[in-house]
């Protein structure tokens, strides 16, 4: 954790060991907000991004061990192909723009999801920046694109199943470690903190297995409203929750 005089003021009475210290974000609202400036859907793609970095430069400055944010769903292909596209190229410039702010947070990046359908151009991009930021040993920036819960259960199910046909595992002996280190996320801390924007109520087959146990906080702001006093308020909300694990609470 950050200094006493680096805390911000909203979480100075809040002690940081009842912080969270993974928090996941499904970023929604971008097309919404837009329509409501009377500005095209893109618009609010575009301004998104600059939530992401206020968000991941916050959550770096006041030490979170993790911060993963949906980026872009399985799901999200069936949106106007002048969308998809739109949303590539994004994701393309915010690999190369961020590259100097990513290193000067000391973040390290690294992505969950399938590659495929993904342009070649942007997924070197993507890699290029991994690759960078892998001296790093700061915060862990997970980045899910093209990314499905569902998937992940299916490929780990599938990966377990090859290896109990070649008699690596026997069946008997598949545990909930063993589905874990199976996932897109093996070796990740399962998320303490699950925000989501724009008010919605549900979790869009977003990392179904590893939100298990996590707190889930809704605002109502859209993600380009999205800012550093929303996080802080975020946080101070789940250090007041009490976490029970299926337990009595103390």
């Amino acid at each position: 954790m950050p200094d006493t005089k680096e805390i911000p003021t909203a979480l100075q009475n809040v002690p940081s060991e009842r912080w969270p210290r993974h928090i996941a974000i499904i970023m929604d609202g971008n097309g919404r907000w837009a329509q409501r400036q009377g500005l095209p859907r893109i618009e609010g793609h575009r301004r998104g991004v600059d939530s992401v970095r206020r968000t991941t430069e916050e959550c770096a400055r006041i030490g979170l061990e993790q911060l993963t944010l949906y980026c872009l769903s399985s799901e999200n292909w069936k949106r106007p192909q002048q969308e998809i596209d739109f949303l590539m190229h994004l994701l393309e410039q915010y690999m190369i723009q961020e590259r100097t702010t990513i290193m000067e947070n000391n973040v390290r990046v690294r992505t969950l999801g399938k590659r495929t359908n993904i342009p070649d151009q942007v997924l070197a991009e993507l890699d290029q920046t991994v690759s960078m930021s892998a001296t790093n040993d700061g915060m862990w920036l997970n980045l899910a694109i093209n990314y499905g819960g569902r998937a992940e259960l299916v490929d780990a199910v599938q990966a377990i199943g090859n290896k109990v046909a070649a008699g690596d595992i026997a069946a008997q002996d598949i545990d909930e470690q063993t589905i874990s280190q199976h996932l897109y996320t093996a070796g990740y801390a399962d998320p303490d903190l699950l925000i989501r924007t724009a008010g919605e109520m549900r979790i869009s087959n977003f990392l179904l297995w590893q939100i298990s146990y996590a707190e889930i906080w809704v605002t109502e702001n859209c993600w380009p409203e999205f800012d550093e006093s929303t996080l802080h308020q975020a946080i101070c909300d789940f250090a007041a929750r009490n976490r029970k694990y299926g337990g009595l609470a103390t």
